[in-house]
């Protein structure tokens, strides 16, 4: 039958996605995925919450371009700093991940973090494993209907919260809140309220695996962060093989099986469906939920745990791993330098910013009295979170005198004061263009004060 024709009789192109019900489990890395969880999520919803000197402690005040991060303020001139973090970023993912593999999927994606609390309040509604796998084939009922509708409720009521607080880092909280309950929201808070949660309740509640599966890019190229000396979550074939089933206490190796006993408990686990049996796949987030499973069955038939386990290629060759080689050497220097960098830069920042713009219309300007004039127009940024006083002061090879209508300039905090000003000094001593330099100083903290280099032109006889 041709393609025309299979299309025509209903034949789809792709095939469909069975919805993966993953079993609860316990166990070690059960139990540090759930504190991640918590954690990320606390700082998520809490922080907004968080007061510092009488503001919310990390809001990005978009309209006002200013960007609160406890005790810093930062402006769109220190976008250096977001450039810097990104890149911090970047180099800490494939840091850890030649050490460790998928470490960032399984325990601090959102998607991972989200989805898991989305599993949580499905289980709460409709049960374990086994009750949600039965409800799902069950004929439509009053108490199928009441299962499902508690369900979308939590669910609904998550993501909407989950938007207001994501909204709530660019407004301030307090005051979003206040215009929920009056009901007097404006058009953009709601806009991203509702895309954002609907973001959340579509990815963490329906998408979920297919996100990490086919939407995320890190699947695709992580293979080329991984080494045989990577930590991976790896099915031990050579202990495991052949599988099948046998009584508790008994010796497999007499029977002639591996220490699998096939019970597929470590597919029932896992939340993107596949069988860790069949080797490492991009699918495998690293949650390491087949590890616990699988320990605890090793458990109960008397046998070692470590079946399936975090080791290394070179490890299962019985060959030693090595931690500490070029690859992770060289990451972990890279990162440690840019980490440092990024504390003393912002440590060291200075709290304002002086720019000064040369008047390219008029080169220069002979008076009668011998002098030349240059003019600039002066910006001053003060980053700080008080209302600052500063003088001004230019220096250069010979004496300069600054001509402009006062002397000291207040200006408020997260605000720019601008002004034009004439340098003067004598025409011919020296000749030609210099470079000068401007020094703005704070009367109220000496300790604040900025420098900025221009070029001051003359007659060159």
């Amino acid at each position: 039958m041709s393609a025309c024709n299979q299309r025509a009789a209903g034949d789809s192109l792709y095939l469909a996605e069975a919805k993966v019900y993953p079993r609860e489990v316990s166990g070690r890395f059960a139990r540090l995925r759930t504190l991640s969880v918590w954690v990320l999520l606390g700082i998520f919803y809490l922080l907004p919450w968080l007061q510092w000197n009488g503001r919310q402690a990390v809001l990005f005040d978009l309209p006002a371009r200013k960007f609160f991060i406890l005790g810093l303020v930062f402006w769109p001139q220190d976008f250096i700093f977001l450039t810097w973090l990104l890149i911090i970023a970047a180099l800490a993912l494939f840091f850890f991940t030649a050490i460790g593999g998928r470490l960032w999927c399984g325990y601090a994606c959102p998607q991972t973090v989200w989805t898991e609390t989305f599993l949580w309040m499905e289980r709460f509604a409709e049960g374990n494993r086994g009750a949600r796998l039965k409800l799902d084939q069950a004929p439509w009922s009053a108490a199928k209907i009441g299962r499902k509708a508690l369900k979308q409720f939590l669910w609904i009521a998550f993501a909407l919260w989950t938007g207001f607080t994501f909204v709530g880092f660019f407004t301030p909280i307090r005051t979003l809140a206040g215009e929920v309950m009056g009901f007097a929201l404006g058009p953009w808070e709601t806009f991203w309220i509702i895309f954002y949660g609907f973001a959340t309740y579509g990815n963490a509640g329906y998408l979920r695996e297919q996100v990490c599966k086919y939407m995320c890019p890190y699947a695709r190229f992580q293979s080329a962060m991984f080494d045989r000396d990577t930590l991976v979550i790896t099915y031990d074939e050579q202990r495991g093989e052949p599988r099948g089933a046998r009584r508790r206490g008994t010796d497999a190796r007499a029977q002639g099986k591996g220490d699998c006993i096939d019970c597929t408990l470590c597919v029932q686990v896992c939340p993107t469906g596949i069988d860790i049996r069949k080797g490492l796949q991009i699918e495998c987030i690293a949650c390491a939920a087949c590890i616990d499973v699988c320990d605890d069955v090793m458990d109960k038939m008397g046998s070692p745990r470590g079946l399936i386990r975090y080791t290394t290629t070179h490890a299962l060759e019985h060959r030693p791993t090595r931690i500490l080689r070029p690859r992770t050497l060289i990451y972990g220097a890279i990162l440690g330098l840019l980490m440092v960098g990024f504390v003393l830069a912002v440590a060291l920042r200075s709290p304002v910013s002086l720019d000064v713009i040369r008047d390219r219309n008029v080169l220069f300007k002979l008076t009668d009295d011998g002098n030349v004039d240059n003019v600039y127009t002066i910006r001053i940024l003060n980053k700080s979170e008080h209302p600052q006083r500063f003088v001004l002061e230019a220096r250069g090879a010979s004496p300069l005198t600054l001509i402009a209508k006062q002397t000291e300039y207040q200006v408020p905090s997260g605000a720019v004061y601008s002004l034009p000003l004439r340098v003067r000094r004598v025409a011919y001593e020296p000749l030609g263009a210099e470079t000068i330099v401007f020094t703005l100083r704070s009367l109220d903290d000496p300790a604040v004060h900025t420098e900025t280099e221009a070029r001051f032109l003359a007659p060159t006889r």
